[in-house]
């Protein structure tokens, strides 16, 4: 209960700024690196862009054990995996289905068909997709000028993906169209961060929505006959590599968002786009164009300018 006390918040180490800034850091990194790493898993294990079953499940299992890893911490830490009645668990249920299953699904699903600094360029419209229904549900956001010119100039650069066409890349229903709904999955799951800290934990709030989120790919997946077709040693490496991306990341990134103002934290997710495409194009050998740059410059800078002068 000390815990949640408005001295003890302010005490806290995910509020002071420079803990802040290095936590935020770390998790945009992480997930910038995520691009590559699951493009690299399904080429190990033999996941082909129409095994969508095979998918899930390789997603299944990533996020499943890493929930687990998260429970496992949190009780080792001694926080409290206690979750506040009927009403609370529906609460985690519907914050799994929305942070880990159809979010991820429609990830897996977007990038098979897409290449990685693309999708990770198309996937920052989250964050003003974000910045925009905050605005609508919490009346400390309020929509300014600022905030609307941000948004204006970072859906700019999502769109400047589309420029040329051809052998870049165009817009594709399972390709962009799959990204653009995990953008929103995501959007909506950091709204739903700051209710889930009234029923359980943050932290065991993440490894519930993790691990039931996990099993909830898991399942239907073996429905539809989802398999790992090949496993090698490096694709073990790669899986083990993502399954501590989403630890480390949702683990820090849930804590941030449930104690600090939504644009002190997102600010920071301008840089994974741009750590997404450069890691894609150097590990995959794809094609770097120009217009990547672009879209990059202009998603960050929207990012920036709708956290401009935040406090």
């Amino acid at each position: 209960m000390k815990e949640n006390t408005p001295h003890s918040i302010s005490k806290s180490i995910f509020q002071r700024s420079p803990w802040v800034a290095l936590f935020a850091l770390t998790a945009a990194i992480a997930w910038g690196w995520a691009y590559p790493l699951i493009k690299l898993g399904f080429s190990e294990f033999g996941i082909t862009t129409d095994m969508t079953g095979n998918k899930m499940l390789f997603a299944g299992i990533r996020f499943t054990i890493s929930g687990l890893i998260v429970l496992f911490m949190a009780q080792a830490t001694r926080k409290s995996l206690h979750v506040k009645g009927f009403a609370g668990w529906g609460y985690v249920i519907a914050f799994a289905l929305v942070n880990t299953t159809f979010h991820y699904a429609c990830f897996y699903i977007g990038l098979s068909h897409s290449q990685g600094a693309r999708a990770a360029i198309l996937n920052s419209s989250g964050v003003f997709i974000l910045v925009l229904l905050a605005c609508l549900c919490f009346k400390s956001d309020k929509l300014t000028l600022r905030k609307s010119a941000g948004c204006a100039i970072g859906f700019a650069g999502v769109m400047a993906l589309n420029i040329g066409g051809g052998d870049s890349g165009s817009l594709t229903l399972l390709g962009d169209g799959m990204i653009l709904l995990n953008a929103l999955c995501s959007a909506f799951a950091g709204l739903m961060t700051r209710g889930l800290s009234r029923y359980v934990d943050i932290f065991a709030g993440t490894g519930y929505s993790l691990a039931i989120g996990g099993i909830l790919l898991i399942l239907p997946s073996q429905l539809i006959g989802g398999t790992l077709p090949a496993v090698t040693w490096a694709g073990i490496l790669i899986l083990l590599l993502l399954i501590g991306i989403s630890t480390i990341g949702f683990t820090l990134y849930n804590k941030l968002l449930s104690c600090n103002p939504v644009g002190k934290v997102a600010i920071f997710n301008s840089l994974i786009p741009i750590v997404g495409a450069l890691s894609s194009c150097l590990c995959l050998n794809e094609p770097f164009y120009w217009k990547y740059l672009l879209a990059a410059i202009l998603a960050t800078s929207g990012i920036y300018m709708i956290n401009k002068g935040k406090k």
